[in-house]
């Protein structure tokens, strides 16, 4: 496992405002990501990095066993999680070509984004047009740990091997898989969820410019090299949290008002079950830091 956050992001508050007495809810529940990797780089202990990807890489647990439907990338996390632990190891396998990397492969983290975050249209059209990935992108593929690349698919899947000390992943087998995933494209009434999926993402024009690769055989050589990414299982935060009226006034076991503490934003909980659920969709909690962080303030106020 590594670690999205750094050492500082302990949620040692969460344990204060326990031991005052607060009702602390869903403790239990965490928020991991399946897509981690190691930074190779490090700012801090087990730093990892999350990969934010597009549609097209093709998903194999330790076993070489492709991942099915729905547990495709940008799919349900918590799902793909399950099915990833069920396998008894904690990683996963990326497959790609650098079509794919170039286009779909995007990390956490601003400074990852330099394009996007700094307004650079000129990196953003050679994100769309241009032969590499963006520079962090290509930094990782050349320096990371969890990076393998390859011309062919045999000396791909030795290299992945060796890379986790095991005998797991069997050529053939893996090769059988993206050979049918391939054939797939031939015809366009495909079976295949995840083809399926990469040609409906492509209908919106924004994905089909800057995010979404063209559909393509992974195995033609004209689209390589090959790229294999080992997927770490990457923690990030607690959804679990103190409990509060809607007030925002903090809560004892008993439902009792502790007076004068207030609790707004995740720490409140409402991500591990509450306002959103235990399956909150990514990039929906913001709406609910804001709400109960007015809450609470209006209530201060006296408005």
């Amino acid at each position: 496992m590594v670690c999205g956050v750094p050492a500082y992001v302990d949620g040692k508050m969460i344990g204060i405002a326990e031991n005052s007495g607060a009702h602390i809810i869903n403790p239990d529940r965490m928020w991991h990501y399946t897509e981690g990797i190691q930074n190779w780089n490090p700012i801090w202990p087990k730093h990892g990095i999350r990969i934010l990807p597009g549609p097209s890489s093709l998903w194999f647990n330790a076993r070489g066993n492709r991942l099915p439907a729905p547990f495709l990338p940008g799919f349900d996390t918590l799902g793909t999680l399950k099915h990833i632990q069920d396998t008894g190891f904690s990683y996963s396998w990326f497959i790609l070509t650098q079509k794919i990397i170039k286009k779909e492969f995007a990390l956490s983290g601003s400074e990852q984004n330099p394009d996007i975050t700094n307004k650079d249209y000129a990196l953003f059209l050679n994100r769309i047009f241009g032969k590499k990935a963006p520079g962090p992108v290509e930094a990782f593929k050349e320096h990371g740990k969890d990076f393998i690349v390859s011309d062919n698919l045999k000396d791909l899947v030795e290299k992945m091997n060796e890379l986790t000390g095991t005998s797991l992943l069997n050529y053939e087998k893996i090769k059988e898989q993206i050979e049918a995933r391939d054939r797939e494209l031939d015809n366009k009434y495909s079976k295949d969820t995840q083809v399926n999926y990469i040609r409906n993402t492509r209908n919106y024009l924004g994905d089909k410019l800057g995010r979404v690769a063209s559909p393509h055989k992974i195995l033609d050589p004209k689209n390589g090299p090959l790229i294999a990414v080992r997927l770490n299982i990457l923690t990030r935060k607690t959804l679990g949290g103190i409990k509060t009226n809607l007030n925002g006034q903090v809560l004892r076991d008993d439902d009792t008002v502790i007076d004068g503490l207030y609790a707004a934003g995740e720490v409140s909980g409402f991500g591990g079950g509450g306002m959103h659920g235990y399956r909150a969709l990514e990039g929906t909690f913001l709406g609910g830091c804001i709400f109960s962080g007015m809450k609470a303030g209006q209530y201060i106020a006296g408005l």
